[in-house]
């Protein structure tokens, strides 16, 4: 699901620290009911490592019941902090980042004005790793186009294969908002992958995975076929089913169920 590159970037600014605080220490009222917090709703971790602890302090002290906090974020937000203070949010209770790579190919993430590249992502991860903190990676099917798609595959693969992320996921490239912003981005070259062209993709990118114990999930609503396993003991089978859905011999997700 792609619409953050059809449309203009919604403002973001962070909320007011105090109000933050206040809210947690509101959630505390409702009891050991929940065990993991989520830092909603942007990237949480584009905010100074001061406040990031500060709050992290107070989950812990009013909420400790709350096994894990988890946020999104994105590299280059992760660059601009250093590995001790990585390990301080770690021993808070900071223990998964979702981490939108998108891809691994940095000519595609030229073409969608990421900021980033193959280089800096791997930077960030490896950073994420060695404080202790898990990371959920998140690639997108189809973002290269037609014309891209074997790079673009090529490129994740390699990106994840240096990585090792706890979780990897897919999701299918889908413009509801039009594609103007995405074809103008790839110079007029951008054309959306078939249900097809997509498996193959996606096939291309797993038989070049060489992980040794990441989840992987490709069952979001986005997905014409879901894939879960751990990669690499199930990978086989999910080539398996790639093929069979390549072949037409397995049930697949329709339109209307896809939920975008």
């Amino acid at each position: 699901f792609c619409d953050m590159y059809t449309q203009p970037q919604k403002k973001f600014r962070a909320r007011p620290e105090d109000e933050i605080l206040n809210e947690i220490r509101q959630a505390a009222a409702l009891g050991p009911r929940f065990e993991k917090v989520f830092l909603a709703d942007g990237d949480a971790m584009v905010l100074p490592v001061r406040r990031l602890v500060n709050i992290l302090q107070a989950i812990r002290e009013h909420l400790p019941w709350v096994t894990r906090v988890g946020a999104y974020c994105l590299p280059r937000n992760i660059r601009k902090k250093t590995a001790e203070e990585m390990a301080e949010m770690a021993s808070l209770g900071l223990g998964i980042l979702y981490v939108g790579a998108e891809s691994g190919d940095d000519q595609v993430l030229e073409f969608i004005d990421k900021g980033e590249t193959w280089r800096s992502t791997l930077d960030a991860l490896v950073k994420i790793k060695e404080a202790g903190i898990k990371s959920s990676v998140m690639i997108l099917n189809g973002m290269g186009g037609v014309k891209y798609s074997d790079q673009h595959a090529v490129n994740s693969a390699s990106l994840m294969n240096e990585a090792q992320p706890d979780f990897l996921s897919t999701l299918v490239v889908s413009y509801p908002m039009g594609d103007q912003r995405v074809v103008a981005g790839f110079n007029g070259e951008y054309q959306l992958p078939d249900q097809m062209q997509l498996f193959l993709e996606l096939k291309n990118l797993i038989s070049r995975l060489e992980l040794t114990n990441t989840v992987f999930r490709s069952d979001h609503a986005s997905n014409y076929l879901p894939l879960r396993g751990t990669l690499g003991k199930d990978k086989a089978q999910m080539l398996s089913q790639l093929d069979m859905a390549l072949e037409g011999r397995i049930a697949l997700r329709q339109e209307w169920q896809r939920g975008l």
